[in-house]
C-alpha cells in the first residue's frame, strides 16, 4: 500500500524513515526485477469488456446471522427463528427481517444468494481469505484480494488508485492469520491504497494522501528528493533495475499525493450535509458515501470493512456473551447503521445512473448457528449463509439458492467462495480463463479451473 508517514527503524534528517520510503515503491525488496515488472505490466495492459464498471465490496466482518437478516425461518421453533419477524418488501418474492426497514424499500434493486457455504475452518480469518480471494491460503501461498488482481489485470484509470480499502485493513479476529486483503504473491506494488482514517470524524483527512499541514511545501519537496538518501546509503543502487522500478512507483505515489483530483475525491465536505446525513454520520455510513465518490471518479474497486475487528466493538459477531453482543444488540446498534448506509449507497447510485456500472457485493466470512445459544447469541457456521449483490449487470429482486427449514445447509444451488469471486470478475469484464503470475512466476488461474460465476444473477 502507498504510505508516506509512519514509524520506522531508520529516520532521515528530513523526518522520514527509510521504511516509509521503501513502502512507497522499493519492489526490489520483494524480488521484482525491472524485467519481471515489465512482464507483469504487459500481461495486465489490455482491458477487456465492461471496462467502465467498478465494484464496491462491503465486507460484513463478524458475519451476520442469516436467520435474523435475509433468510428468516418464521415457522421454525423459537430457538431457531429468533426474536425477529419477517416484513414484506417492494418485491413480492422477497421477505427480510424487520431490522432492515430501509432495505425493504429497495428489494427490487438487490438480489440474494441464500446458499453460500464453505468447507474451511469456522474461524473468521479463513473465511476472509476464501471470500475475498477465492482460496484458502496453503503452503505459504497468499492469493491476491480480488481488487488487487483487478488492478494488476486492468491498471488504474487515472491518477487515483485502482483499488482502495476503507476505512482501514481488517485487524485481529482471533485466528492470527492473513485476512486476504493485500496483493499476496503479486507483490506490494499491487496492494490496495488504505484510507487509515475515520471519514465520519470532524476534520477528516487522508493521512497517506495529503501532506500534513505541519510539513509544509518545502519539506514535501524534500521528500521528493529522498532517492538521494538511498543513493548515499546503497552504493550503485541508482543504476540497478530495482532503483528504476522504485523511481516509477515513487513518481506515481507523488503524483497521487499532489493531485487536485485526488484531494477533491476524498473531500466529503463537498457533499451537502443532507446527503451526509442520509448515509449516516457513522464510520460505515461515511465510508459508503466516500466509496460512491471514488467510483464516480474512476476508482475500479473499493472495499468497505463494516467493522475492523470482532474485539472491543459491537459487530455482527453475536455470540451473546461478553465481550460480544447478543442478537438484540445487533438489532439496536449494528442493523440501523448498516440499513441506513447501505440503502443510501444503493439509492444514490441508482439516482445518479451509476448502478448498472457499479456492482455492490455484500459479503461475509460465514453465517451463524441455526440454534440460539444459551447466552442469547449465535456462533460461527460456515455451512450456510446469505450474501447479496446489486448493480454491475446484476438483475435486482432475485433469490438464488435455498436453505433447509432451519437455515443450516443449502438445499438448492449451493454456492462456494470461488464462484463469488468469479461473479465479481465477470461483472468487471475479466476473462475467467486469465492467469496471474503466481509463485516462482508460474501461471496461476485467477479463479480455480472450471469455476463458474453465479450466472442466475445476470
Amino acid at each position: 500500500m502507498l504510505k508516506f508517514t509512519g514509524k520506522g527503524s531508520i529516520t532521515t534528517c528530513d523526518g522520514l524513515t527509510r521504511r516509509d520510503f521503501l513502502q512507497v515503491g522499493a519492489l526490489g525488496a520483494i524480488g521484482l526485477s525491472m524485467a519481471k515488472f515489465a512482464e507483469l505490466q504487459a500481461m495486465g495492459a489490455a482491458p477487456k469488456g465492461n471496462d467502465d464498471r467498478s465494484c464496491i465490496m462491503i465486507f460484513n466482518l463478524g458475519a451476520p446471522s442469516q436467520i435474523d437478516t435475509w433468510d428468516m425461518k418464521p415457522d421454525a421453533p423459537a430457538e431457531i427463528r429468533g426474536p425477529f419477524k419477517p416484513i414484506r418488501t417492494n418485491n413480492p418474492d422477497i421477505q427480510i427481517s424487520e431490522i432492515f426497514p430501509l432495505h425493504a424499500k429497495h428489494a427490487d434493486k438487490f438480489s440474494l444468494v441464500r446458499s453460500c457455504y464453505h468447507t474451511g475452518p469456522a474461524v473468521h480469518d479463513g473465511g476472509h481469505q476464501l471470500m475475498q480471494t477465492g482460496r484458502l491460503f496453503t503452503g505459504g501461498v497468499n492469493t491476491p484480494h480480488v481488487g488487487c488482481a483487478l488492478e494488476f489485470l486492468k491498471g488504474r484509470r487515472n491518477e487515483l488508485p485502482a483499488n482502495i480499502m476503507l476505512p482501514e485493513l481488517m485487524g485481529p479476529t482471533g485466528g492470527n492469520m492473513p485476512h486476504g486483503q493485500d496483493a499476496g504473491f503479486l507483490g506490494k506494488s499491487f496492494d490496495p491504497f488504505v484510507l487509515n482514517a475515520d471519514p465520519s470524524k470532524k476534520g477528516f483527512k487522508v493521512p497517506d494522501l495529503l501532506p500534513p499541514s505541519e510539513i509544509g511545501e518545502v519539506r514535501l519537496e524534500r521528500r521528493r528528493e529522498l532517492r538521494q538518501v538511498v543513493d548515499d546509503a546503497v552504493k550503485n543502487f541508482e543504476a540497478s533495475p530495482s532503483a528504476q522500478l522504485m523511481d516509477t512507483n515513487f513518481a506515481s505515489a507523488y503524483r497521487l499525493m499532489t493531485s487536485t483530483k485526488a484531494r477533491e475525491a476524498f473531500d466529503l465536505d463537498k457533499e451537502p450535509q443532507k446527503v451526509r446525513d442520509r448515509y449516516g454520520m457513522t464510520r460505515f455510513g461515511q465510508s459508503c458515501l466516500l466509496a460512491r465518490r471514488l467510483v464516480e471518479r474512476g476508482v475500479r474497486f473499493v472495499t468497505i470493512n463494516t467493522f475492523i475487528t470482532v474485539f472491543d466493538e459491537i459487530t455482527w459477531d453475536i455470540h451473546g456473551s461478553k465481550p460480544f453482543t447478543s442478537i438484540a444488540g445487533m438489532k439496536d446498534i449494528v442493523a440501523p447503521m448498516y440499513d441506513q448506509g447501505y440503502t443510501a449507497l444503493l439509492e444514490d447510485l441508482f439516482d445518479r445512473g451509476m448502478l448498472d456500472k457499479t456492482m455492490i457485493a455484500c459479503l461475509a466470512e460465514f453465517g451463524r448457528t441455526p440454534k440460539v445459544n444459551p447466552a442469547g447469541g449465535r456462533d460461527h457456521w460456515p455451512q450456510c449463509w446469505t450474501i447479496n449483490f446489486a448493480g454491475g449487470g446484476v438483475k435486482g429482486g432475485r433469490v438464488v439458492g435455498k436453505s433447509d427449514d432451519i437455515g443450516a445447509f443449502p438445499t438448492e444451488r449451493p454456492v462456494k467462495p470461488p464462484e463469488v469471486v468469479a461473479t465479481i470478475l465477470k461483472s468487471l469484464g475479466v476473462d475467467l480463463e486469465t492467469h496471474l503470475p503466481g509463485p516462482q512466476s508460474r501461471p496461476y488461474p485467477v479463479v480455480d479451473y472450471g469455476t463458474q460465476p453465479i450466472n442466475e444473477l445476470f
